[in-house]
């Protein structure tokens, strides 16, 4: 599977939230100047999808929480992230966003 993102997709209250990791990310620690992301498949499922499914799936979410290259980059390209909010901790991007109703 070319580009795999582990993703899930949750509810809380009124809310879907969306994580996401690039697949070579999970089980993988990055820190750097007191931050760190523990990129557990706990936290990011063990759902393997494909681009096309983590475009559908931030069309739908309020919340999300991305981590990774191609996972940041789509959140991006999706335009619910700016490039100027995105934080590197040891090489490897980072971002979240919430839609406000």
């Amino acid at each position: 599977m070319p580009d795999p993102i582990n993703m899930k997709m949750i509810h809380i209250n009124q809310e879907i939230v969306l994580s996401a990791a690039d697949h070579d990310l999970i089980g993988k620690v990055v820190a750097e100047n007191g931050l760190h992301i523990n990129i557990t498949e706990d936290f990011y499922g063990d759902n393997t999808v494909r681009i096309g499914m983590l475009d559908e799936a931030i069309e739908i979410c309020t919340i999300g929480n991305f981590v990774g290259e191609k996972s940041v980059g789509r959140a991006v390209k999706m335009g619910v992230v700016d490039p100027d909010n995105i934080i590197t901790i040891a090489g490897v991007p980072h971002a979240q966003f919430a839609r406000m109703r």
